[in-house]
């Protein structure tokens, strides 16, 4: 059974990330889905070839990576942006939610499928 990360030493946590506590990428999010491109390689790190296996099977939100490694978010976050950079997996953003002031569809658009249902 693995410990959590508040049982871990922090030392771990700063061998992982190499020493660093910034410079992930600013737009993966907990939501961002993260798709593997290739298969892990001999000799990798060992939290990154896990993250390529898990997202090779689909899609994984960086919260679940997270919770699969048992890792704080903000490591995965760096471990992700290391992995980004090589181009060993891509992360798709969720699309915002429509909204007044961007709406799904135009009112026009709307207006010509509301008379069309109703010439049915």
């Amino acid at each position: 059974m693995r410990r959590s990360h508040r049982q871990e030493a922090p030392d771990r946590l700063y061998v992982i990330t190499s020493g660093r506590s910034a410079g992930a990428d600013e737009s993966l999010d907990a939501v961002t889905l993260i798709v593997a491109e290739s298969e892990p390689a001999p000799g990798m790190q060992s939290e990154h070839a896990e993250i390529l296996r898990m997202c090779g099977a689909g899609p994984m939100a960086v919260v679940e990576i997270s919770a699969h490694l048992h890792l704080p978010v903000a490591v995965v976050r760096i471990l992700l942006t290391d992995l980004l950079d090589s181009g060993r997996v891509t992360a798709r953003h969720p699309r915002p939610a429509p909204s007044p002031a961007k709406p799904l569809a135009s009112p026009d658009v709307l207006e010509k499928v509301l008379v069309a249902l109703h010439n049915l």
